[in-house]
Formats: C-alpha cells, structure tokens, sequence
C-alpha cells in the first residue's frame, strides 16, 4: 500500500492540537518533529553517541506529520484536515506538504545497499538473499537486521568483530549484551566460543537475534534470553562483549567484573572517544588491565583482562 505523509509545521502551543485532528481522520501514524524535545534530551546525554546530526538540534518549529492510506477516502480526509487547520488558525494556516511514501521506501529499499563485507582476518558478513565468494577458511554470518539493526558494518560492531576474532580461544562461554541483531553472538561461536547468551531487553531485538542465530544454524550454542544488561545472570564466564553506549558501559563494568572468572575478559564498544578515559577510568577502579584498544574515526573499543 502506498501512503501520504502530510507534514503541518506548527507552533509548540499547537502540536497536540494537530495531532489530535489526524487522529480524528484516521490517520495510520503521526510523527512529532521537536527540535525543542532534542535539545532537552541532548542535555541528559551525549548526542554523538546516538548520532543525532546537529542539524536536528537546531531552534525551529515543530512538524507533525500524518500518514493516510492513498485510497478513495483520502481527498476527503484532506479536506477535513484543511476546514480543521482554517478553523484553529484563521487567516494564518500552518504551512502543509505533502508527498507520496511508497511501502518499498522502507519495506525494501535498504537492502539493494546491503553487500558482503569482509571484516578483520576471516570474518565475512553477508545478508541472507545475497551470495558471496569466499575462501574455505572464511568464517560466513548470515544477517537480516530488519529495519530496526544495522548491517554490521557500523565502527563499533566492526572493531568488535575484530577483537572477537582475536580474543575467542575456544570453548569458553560468553556474555553477549546487548546482542541487537545477535551478530556478535553469532561471530563468538562461529570463531570457536562453547556457548553464548546474547542479551537484550527490546523484544523486536530477542525477535531478530532469534531468527539470526537459525538462519546461522547455531541455535543450539547460542541462547537468547530477554534481561537488563547482566542482571538475570549469574554464570561466571571467560568473557563478555557489549556493544552499547558510553554511560552503560560505565554502569557494567562492576557486575561484568564479578561475573568474569580470574584472566577472564571484557570487550567493549560504543564508546565516543572523547569519553574513553572515562571508561578506562572505570575499568582500572574494580582491576581490569586494559589488553587492547581500537579506535576508528569518533570511536573506540577495549579489550581488558580481570586480574
């Protein structure tokens, strides 16, 4: 099904006003715009970490944008949305565009961009649909992250990766938080790992990395378990991998350190660079020795060692 995005630029004072007048038409959505509601948040946290440009955080107006099934009910709606807008704001009708959203724009369309990608020594990252020559000593994950993961190609999986491939000795069991798509799990027992519970508590991301690990035909080496970071667990293990952001990491660190038997390891990525002694600061607070570091571009990733 095809769609409108009807987009109104509104005052602050109006926001709920016009979201309450595509509701009433039926829309199949509304999105709400506030430059405002991204700078209060940018305050709390550390934008760059979850790559909101700057361009967002910009003063403007508020857009609330509708979505309408392009059938033969939208010209009424339409004209429903324009008398209700005329009646609120006389004389001075909010600005409105309008532009037809395919279902492939987002259903689809991302994957003719996704390709295989070789990571680190071994490891090659491929979709599902998409072939790929590979070597016999290549180590092949199949991915479909949907729309609501990255392809594996973000820095901070990538570096992740890398470590995994130089750190997993075989055998061991792993701790994988914030498994996401459950990359990082699948790469740890592909590389050798005995075990895995890949961690996350969005139940789109249990879905994903459930449908990953089958489609990767290690469903019965890797599990995965709905939880807040390391809470639900109390296993001790050889290593732990987090691909998370800066403050997170800070706030695992101390419970990855008792769940982490003696010359066990921490990998851990997301970290903005700025912020890495921080991070570093909090790993040598509870007696981890910092083993490896990488950094690309605004990002940095650690291997340390529990003493």
């Amino acid at each position: 099904m095809d769609w409108l995005e009807v987009a109104v630029r509104a005052t602050p004072e109006g926001i709920e006003l016009i979201a309450d007048i595509f509701a009433e038409i039926g829309t199949g959505g509304v999105v709400i715009e506030d430059p405002a509601v991204l700078a209060r948040y940018a305050m709390e946290i550390n934008p760059e970490e979850w790559a909101v440009p700057e361009t967002f955080l910009r003063p403007g107006n508020p857009v609330v944008k509708g979505y309408l099934p392009l059938n033969q009910a939208v010209e009424r709606q339409l004209a429903f949305l324009f008398d209700a807008l005329d009646g609120f704001y006389p004389g001075e009708t909010p600005a409105v565009t309008v532009r037809l959203v395919q279902e492939a724009d987002w259903a689809n369309a991302w994957r003719a961009y996704y390709k295989p990608v070789r990571i680190g020594r071994r490891l090659i990252v491929k979709p599902a649909w998409e072939s790929c020559n590979c070597m016999e000593e290549d180590v092949i994950i199949e991915l479909d992250p949907g729309l609501a993961f990255g392809c594996g190609t973000h820095p901070t999986t990538v570096m992740c990766l890398e470590l995994l491939e130089d750190f997993v000795t075989g055998g061991e069991t792993v701790y994988d938080v914030g498994t996401g798509s459950g990359i990082l799990a699948v790469a740890a027992v592909k590389l050798g790992a005995g075990r895995v519970v890949a961690i996350d508590r969005d139940q789109l991301a249990i879905r994903v990395a459930l449908e990953n690990v089958r489609r990767n035909g290690v469903e019965n080496l890797v599990q995965v378990v709905s939880g807040n970071l390391l809470d639900e667990v109390s296993e001790p293990v050889s290593l732990v991998v987090a691909n998370i952001t800066t403050d997170v990491i800070i706030s695992l660190i101390p419970r990855a350190a008792c769940l982490l038997a003696p010359g066990g390891r921490l990998v851990v990525s997301g970290i903005i660079s700025k912020r890495a002694e921080s991070v570093w600061g909090a790993l040598q607070a509870v007696g981890f020795t910092v083993r490896a570091r990488l950094v690309e571009g605004e990002w940095t990733a650690f291997v340390c060692e529990k003493g």
